[in-house]
């Protein structure tokens, strides 16, 4: 799909495996995270992944919503997260908790956001959404996600890269006929966790 409206929302046609073109928006995502981490880390606060997942379901809801989107430079996120919603008249995050249910309800609002995009684009609407990749093991997230879009969550598998770029290969030696006989095989051999809103 290319038209004006496509280039004013930055979306994209990505050349995929069999000949198939995935349209999709890149979102910053977990990346967000994973610098405020890195900062806290820098101060002497170690933080696992599931650590800020359940501080941040023990916080009240986020006070304020950020665009993960301009947050394009790493280095300092804390910081420029809490530029950004002072900026906009927010109240910013103040702690570890409160900073990951910030990113993860505006994850989940962005989701939103583009999937209406691309259900106008594409007139018709999608009830269902695969997050796969490392967010699918974020069950805050895939849980505001679901709540957010009012769609049903597939969360899973979550290396996909890997499990795709194997498969693609399996495929190119003849070990499977193609992409049907590659996904059924995925649905298979690894968990794939339901969230419904």
């Amino acid at each position: 799909m290319i038209n004006d409206r496509v280039l004013a929302e930055n979306l994209t046609n990505e050349i995929g495996a069999g000949g198939k073109v995935r349209f999709l928006k890149n979102i910053a995502g977990l990346w967000l995270l994973q610098e405020c981490r890195r900062a806290w880390a820098l101060e002497g606060a170690e933080y696992t992944y599931d650590e800020l997942v359940k501080m941040a379901a023990e916080a009240a809801p986020a006070r304020a919503r950020i665009d993960p989107d301009a947050f394009l430079e790493p280095g300092g996120m804390p910081h420029k997260i809490a530029q950004h919603c002072r900026a906009r008249g927010q109240r910013p995050p103040e702690t570890p908790g409160e900073f990951t249910r910030t990113i993860l309800e505006s994850l989940a609002e962005r989701y939103r956001q583009v999937l209406e995009i691309l259900e106008s684009l594409a007139g018709r609407r999608f009830d269902v959404i695969h997050i796969v990749g490392g967010g699918s093991r974020n069950a805050l997230l895939n849980h505001l996600v679901a709540q957010a879009t009012g769609r049903t969550v597939i969360a899973g598998p979550s290396e996909a890269t890997a499990v795709g770029n194997v498969l693609i290969q399996a495929i190119g030696a003849g070990e499977l006929s193609g992409l049907a006989e590659a996904r059924a095989l995925v649905g298979r051999s690894f968990e794939v966790r339901t969230f419904r809103p």
